[in-house]
């Protein structure tokens, strides 16, 4: 029988072998299975859900091309930034190309510095402006979507415009303009008295609240195209008479003249009882899961017209009251009430209506949907209140609905909470104090202690 030493020294060995096979056996599983963890506030290194979402849409290679010399420090960031893709896509690849080495390939892609980052999908690419997750998701909404799809805004007649003239004005759709050609689509306008149609490319027309008459030959354009099968959007403000009523008689709907008011809005933080918060949304086609807050300034009211026939129209609301709520048609200077005998229509009012119905098949057309959506507001796609709430993602979806672009959303990133800390002066001295002195007598303490413990024994 080994002696006592010699066991000792055999459970050591015996020990240490097999702490050795657990961490070559754990070194192994390590580089079979991976598993990322991301504990960051609003879990900022991990791709929204929108983005996965974007990426699953997309079979094909995604290829980021990084045109930039060998050596360059921001190399690992960016692989670190890829790999984010390419932990939910197997098909993301990135390729980093040295410039001087290759000048064909930095022709063919236009790159005009170093560092510059391509983005490439069936053939089709953009530059990146920088490496962050909103840029390149809404690069990759315009790489997936192959065909050029156009937004023409009505123009002549005093409705708002797509630019800047000579100062921003909040009255404008120039911020509109922006994010949706943000979204790869083609916003151009449209002046019916020069054009002879409206093009057969158009994915969308949109009616921004004329002030102005539109001649008799304009709207003959304009039923022709509705008759043909195309998609529109129709805003129509309080103070400015819809006119257009050959149109609205085709579409089956019904303008309501007046204001909507909303008795809570003090409740809800409104300026003004015309200020109306839309904080959920029927069960719509347009926005079915939308949960932001949505806010129209001064609105109407529209409904579908009952001594019309729906000649194959499905009406549904998108943006409705509550029952508090009632049309004012009456003066809104001095106290306003709600008085059904002057007029007063109460709620629930609807402020954004749907329609779509199946169109069949034809010369060079498949079947396909009609999609019309009109809102008694405009000021909600203005420059002064698109980036108010969620009115942005609002419109975006809302315009991108009408161009039968289905498969794109809006991606929200979320914002990380407290990513700064604020210290007075007292506590930031208090922290120096404690890292430079206290820390270092703390440990000098610990290892004083531990010398005189052993000194005892």
């Amino acid at each position: 029988m080994p002696k006592p030493a010699t066991r000792r020294r055999l459970q050591r060995a015996i020990n240490g072998v097999l702490i050795v096979a657990v961490v070559l056996m754990a070194a192994r599983v390590s580089t079979l299975h991976k598993r990322d963890f991301d504990w960051t506030a609003g879990n900022r290194n991990t791709l929204s859900a929108g983005s996965q979402q974007q990426l699953a849409q997309m079979p094909d290679e995604i290829r980021f091309l990084v045109f930039d010399y060998p050596g360059a420090e921001t190399r690992p960031e960016i692989e670190a930034f890829v790999a984010r893709y390419q932990r939910v896509k197997a098909g993301v690849r990135l390729e980093f190309v040295d410039p001087g080495s290759d000048p064909v390939r930095t022709r063919h892609y236009n790159v005009q510095r170093p560092g510059e980052v391509v983005l490439e999908y069936q053939g089709r690419h953009e530059s990146i402006a920088q490496m962050s997750e909103p840029v390149i998701s809404a690069a990759l909404q315009r790489l997936a979507d192959a065909e050029q799809r156009y937004v023409l805004f009505l123009q002549g007649h005093g409705e708002r415009s797509l630019d800047v003239l000579i100062e921003e004005t909040q009255y404008d759709l120039s911020r509109l303009r922006e994010a949706l050609t943000d979204k790869g689509l083609k916003v151009l306008p449209l002046n019916l008295v020069a054009s002879q149609k409206i093009p057969d490319n158009a994915s969308a027309l949109v009616i921004a609240t004329p002030t102005q008459t539109l001649l008799d030959a304009e709207i003959v354009r304009i039923r022709e195209y509705l008759e043909a099968g195309g998609n529109l959007l129709w805003l129509a403000d309080p103070d400015h008479p819809p006119g257009l009523e050959e149109i609205a008689r085709l579409l089956g709907v019904q303008w309501l003249d007046g204001t909507v008011i909303l008795p809570d809005y003090a409740k809800l933080g409104a300026g003004s009882p015309v200020e109306f918060f839309a904080t959920h949304y029927p069960p719509n086609p347009v926005v079915p899961s939308f949960r932001s807050i949505t806010s129209y300034p001064l609105a109407r009211a529209l409904r579908p017209d009952p001594a019309i026939p729906a000649a194959g129209w499905t009406y549904t609301p998108i943006v409705e009251t509550d029952d508090n709520a009632w049309l004012e048609t009456g003066r809104l200077d001095g106290t306003v009430r709600f008085d059904p005998d002057a007029g007063d229509l109460p709620g629930p009012l609807t402020i954004g209506l749907a329609m779509t119905r199946e169109l069949p098949a034809s010369a060079g057309q498949p079947k396909r949907v009609q999609r019309v959506a009109l809102f008694g507001d405009g000021d909600f796609l203005s420059d002064l209140m698109l980036s108010r709430y969620g009115n942005r993602p609002f419109a975006t979806t809302l315009i991108q609905w009408l161009s039968s672009r289905d498969a794109q959303i809006d991606i929200e990133i979320p914002r990380a909470p407290d990513v700064t800390l604020n210290l007075p002066p007292w506590a930031l001295w208090l922290y120096g104090a404690g890292f430079t002195a206290g820390l270092p007598l703390l440990l000098f303490g610990i290892g004083l202690g531990r010398w005189l413990i052993r000194r005892r024994r």
